[in-house]
């Protein structure tokens, strides 16, 4: 397996800037449905994620953590992209 088959894409927007984008391991966090974990090749997913950390696990880098009032988070095509501020 590739390097690239473990590791997928995250931009983290808000609605006048990117804040932050990389390659990732894993994205984790907490919605109103309990704890989950994105991996690469995760099945399309959609939620809102509310006053909790959102810990990306960034390739060959130390873990980045974002916390937002309110933010959306979409998995489509291995790719995450998490709306924050909104």
């Amino acid at each position: 397996m590739s390097q690239q088959d473990e590791e997928f894409s995250v931009t983290i927007t808000n609605a006048e800037e990117r804040l932050w984008e990389g390659m990732a391991q894993s994205v984790s966090s907490k919605n109103s449905a309990g704890k989950f974990d994105i991996l690469p090749r995760h099945a399309n997913f959609v939620t809102m994620i509310k006053n909790e950390p959102i810990v990306v696990k960034a390739s060959r880098k130390e873990d980045q953590i974002f916390t937002y009032k309110t933010a959306v988070l979409t998995v489509k095509d291995n790719k995450v992209e998490i709306y924050s501020d909104i």
